[in-house]
């Protein structure tokens, strides 16, 4: 846990807070803080600074907040993405997230599997949770929103002019070498790839296919790859 995450909830009438969940655990039991240490912090949906610990026990701690300057800035990316396997939708959360995507788009394609939308890590409070996870790691407070379209056509035609923004980019390893993009939207595929009704969807759309070279990679890494090599 590189930044302590605070959330609103936290925090008492006298303005300290109080936690009591994995974080208090992570501070006790891992990083063994005690009180009148300061550790880095910040506030959901705000600001970066501060905290020091005026009491902890394995149960709960409490401590005081100080706010000091803004969180990292976004970065100018979108992600789309086909809906990955379970393990691997884990992985794409916390890269996009750790780098700075604020906008996510989980969509269905000819080559996702089914089952995967009813996997249990699609809910609301596990996703959020990883997000937290990666904020954490990034030391980010600020939450990317996600959401989820069950049905490719209508994701095109009804959503995608909406949610695309900048530079329209379309992972493939038949497309030119991904470069710089200073603001973009990114959309990768299942590791099996886009059907070509569906490239040629996103083509009339303005996307353009990138690549990082002819091999396949697996969603997580060939997303990394290509973060960045757009995002500097």
């Amino acid at each position: 846990m590189n930044l302590l995450l605070l959330e609103e909830k936290d925090f008492l009438s006298d303005g300290t807070a109080r936690i009591s969940d994995r974080r208090c655990r992570q501070l006790h039991d891992v990083i063994r803080a005690t009180p009148g240490k300061l550790c880095k912090a910040g506030i959901l949906g705000g600001k970066c600074g501060t905290a020091e610990i005026l009491a902890i026990d394995e149960t709960q701690c409490r401590l005081v907040f100080t706010a000091e300057k803004e969180p990292p800035a976004p970065a100018p990316l979108v992600l789309i993405a086909a809906l990955p396997r379970p393990q691997t939708l884990v992985k794409v959360l916390h890269c996009a997230a750790s780098n700075g995507i604020k906008k996510i788009c989980f969509i269905h394609t000819f080559k996702v599997e089914k089952s995967y939308w009813s996997s249990p890590r699609l809910a609301p409070e596990t996703i959020r949770e990883e997000l937290l996870l990666a904020l954490e790691q990034a030391g980010d407070t600020l939450l990317p929103e996600v959401k989820f379209f069950r049905a490719f056509r209508p994701f095109v035609e009804e959503h995608l002019e909406e949610i695309a923004s900048g530079k329209r980019l379309l992972g493939d390893p038949a497309g030119e070498a991904a470069s710089f993009a200073e603001n973009a939207t990114l959309a990768v595929g299942p590791e099996g790839g886009f059907t070509d009704a569906e490239k040629r969807a996103f083509r009339e759309h303005g996307f353009t296919e990138v690549s990082l070279g002819k091999r396949t990679l697996r969603t997580e890494f060939a997303l990394q790859g290509l973060i960045s090599r757009i995002v500097r």
